[in-house]
């Protein structure tokens, strides 16, 4: 497996870990019953981990549309399949929209990081900033 998929893998492991701290956050009534309280610190500390991980290999906005959507689509599938939120078809319609917009981002293909990029290792200075030397001017120094 390359560190790509398992990059995929990892970020659909936290969006899963999304769902379930969401969860438990209903559940823990404000903070006020012990176990889905920690429940939900336990696995949105996880799901962090994970999607920060993840991000070494996906880009951020992607990592994070698909991280939200998925964690989005698990919670109200979730909540409807245990009775706490109504079912209803359009519900299940756009949530199956989301979950295809999430596999269409995985779908694209994957692009070498730009020299402006933070995984290329430099920071882009805007040309304005630049003085005749070449060097960053600071502000206000002309």
């Amino acid at each position: 497996m390359n560190q790509r998929s398992a990059a995929w893998l990892l970020l659909l492991a936290s969006a899963v870990l999304e769902a379930v701290w969401a969860t438990a956050l209903g559940l823990s009534y404000g903070f006020t019953r012990p176990v889905p309280t920690l429940v939900f610190g336990v696995t949105a500390a996880l799901s962090m981990i994970g999607l920060g991980l993840a991000i070494r290999s996906i880009p951020l906005g992607t990592a994070y549309a698909v991280w939200v959507g998925i964690g989005a689509a698990l919670t109200v599938g979730w909540a409807m399949a245990t009775g706490v939120e109504p079912f209803s078809g359009l519900k299940v319609l756009f949530i199956a929209g989301i979950v295809a917009c999430a596999a269409g981002l995985k779908a694209l293909p994957a692009g070498a990081p730009g020299p402006d990029s933070p995984a290329s290792g430099t920071v882009p200075v805007r040309p304005e900033r630049l003085s005749s030397a070449g060097s960053p001017r600071q502000p206000g120094t002309g």
